[in-house]
């Protein structure tokens, strides 16, 4: 039997049959949602059989699943929103359930086997590059053991604070693999970072002084570059302007001369300019930017820098319907313009160095959450047993994060809800009018994408606690990386007399 597309007069025919189970005649062709959807395909795609004469009971059930499939995708496209977009969580009903039980929502868990492949395709993107190293951001992700399996993959840290150091010395992380940014920096984040022989990159001229005074110079120094109005206007850079990060274009020459006057030998450059950045043109003008700044130095002071970092921002699509970035293109982009700028600059061997952290872990975390309530105002709204101390950008940044309700993936999203949390501000709402089916109380709630800057922004307000984080093996099996805080943990640096606080139960 050919598969025929079926083409339905107006969207709503498609949705009154489809939530009557009734059956819908276009061109004496028949379409049926069949309710045992899961005996053929994933939890996901839900079965669809087209029947249009007594042949298919002939049909063995391959071709039956694949006339389905295909009738559902092309209703799909027909609905638009009304059926819910699809992202993938990697655990079963079944399986969440079990973990449940064992540590109550909500909680984080990241993928490892998804994390590994996906640095690993990050790193092939630039192996034709010298001395190649991903820092990754450990502000993303901060958990020790994630830095581990980052670094048994070849990944050094990016660190902006001593927390971060330590960190990464306790991750196993040595060396010039690790390199600090960080500005309004402390004496003694730059004191550890020289007992780690880190790589120590400065975000401002003064900096040079301060750094000689209170832990002295390292084997390898860096400035980060802002190039300010040099590009004010570009849609794609911003407003450097008024960030407040960096060296001005005119302080970035002085700065090299004077470091290389105290007797530095070892230069680097480093910018970060994007942020969760999707067109893949954004990070070729940030390539182009600083290969010409390289030479530039090189011809201006004759300095040759061992490596350019390009940073990070390489942004990951929170919206289902948004295009992913393409490393592969990405990195070929690059490595034509080091051809074209630094190799014929007598500069072949520079190091390219980058820093991503959203990137190669934020897909493959999730925050697991349960409905506790169900509230009918001017609005319907769906409360949960997370809030924002669990996952902040929402509140902060009116950022755009998936949800899943667990068991109801094939169900029609005919409910608009905004998805709220318990803290006492008005603005701890994980989503608003989002279209959703219907949840019921106790549902299981997944939030995609909170991998990085997630668990990590967490904080204390209404005296919330932040939540466990569990780690998804490659062998199936889940492990605890960091305990959900308590009550005790969040007393614990109250300094009463008479021991007011007594400890929680």
């Amino acid at each position: 039997m050919k598969v025929q597309e079926a083409k339905p007069k107006a969207q709503a025919d498609w949705v009154t049959f489809l939530k009557g189970g009734a059956l819908l005649s276009t061109k004496r062709t028949f379409v049926r949602a069949v309710s045992h959807a899961n005996q053929i395909f994933s939890s996901i795609i839900p079965q669809i059989a087209f029947i249009d004469s007594p042949a298919l009971h002939c049909y063995n059930g391959e071709r039956i699943s694949a006339a389905a499939q295909a009738a559902f995708h092309s209703i799909r496209n027909i609905l638009g929103g009304i059926l819910m977009t699809e992202k993938v969580f990697p655990i079963s009903r079944e399986r969440l359930e079990e973990i449940i039980e064992q540590y109550p929502t909500p909680f984080h868990i990241y993928d490892e086997k998804a994390i590994r492949e996906n640095f690993r395709r990050f790193k092939r993107a630039f192996s034709w590059a010298p001395n190649f190293t991903e820092h990754f951001a450990v502000k993303a992700a901060p958990n020790p053991r994630l830095l581990q399996i980052l670094h048994e993959e070849g990944a050094g840290t990016d660190c902006s604070s001593i927390a971060e150091l330590l960190l990464s010395e306790a991750a196993g992380v040595k060396g010039e693999e690790i390199m600090l940014t960080s500005n309004d920096t402390p004496a003694e984040e730059f004191q550890k970072a020289r007992e780690l022989g880190a790589i120590i990159n400065l975000d401002d001229i003064s900096h040079i002084d301060y750094l000689e005074k209170c832990a002295g110079f390292p084997d390898c120094l860096s400035f980060r570059y802002n190039p300010g109005p040099l590009i004010e206007g570009n849609d794609i850079i911003g407003k450097p302007t008024e960030a407040k990060y960096g060296l001005t274009h005119h302080q970035i020459f002085d700065a090299y001369k004077i470091a290389r006057e105290k007797g530095v030998r070892r230069f680097g450059l480093h910018t970060m300019v994007i942020s969760s950045e999707l067109r893949n043109e954004a990070f070729l003008f940030t390539a182009e930017l600083m290969f010409n700044l390289a030479v530039e130095i090189k011809k201006r002071l004759g300095i040759s820098l061992e490596f350019v970092n390009l940073g990070g921002g390489f942004g990951i699509p929170y919206r289902p319907e948004e295009e992913a970035i393409d490393v592969e293109r990405i990195g070929s982009g690059i490595e034509a313009l080091y051809k074209k700028i630094i190799e014929p600059a007598g500069l072949a061997g520079l190091a390219i160095k980058a820093e991503s952290g959203r990137y190669i872990t934020g897909p493959y975390g999730w925050l697991v959450t349960t409905a506790l309530h169900e509230k009918k105002t001017y609005k319907d709204y769906i409360g949960l047993d997370a809030c924002m101390a669990n996952l902040m950008r929402p509140a902060l940044y009116g950022a755009y994060h998936h949800i899943t309700v667990v068991g109801k993936e094939d169900a029609f999203c005919d409910h608009i809800y905004d998805v709220t949390g318990s803290l006492c501000e008005n603005n701890d709402k994980f989503a608003i009018d989002r279209k959703l089916p219907k949840i019921d109380i106790g549902d299981r709630i997944v939030i995609h994408d909170t991998g990085a800057h997630g668990h990590a922004m967490g904080f204390n307000y209404n005296g919330k606690l932040r939540s466990a984080e569990l780690l998804l093996r490659e062998d199936g099996s889940v492990e605890l990386i960091r305990r959900a805080e308590t009550l005790d943990d969040y007393f614990a640096t109250l300094d009463i007399p008479g021991g007011l606080m007594k400890p929680h139960a």
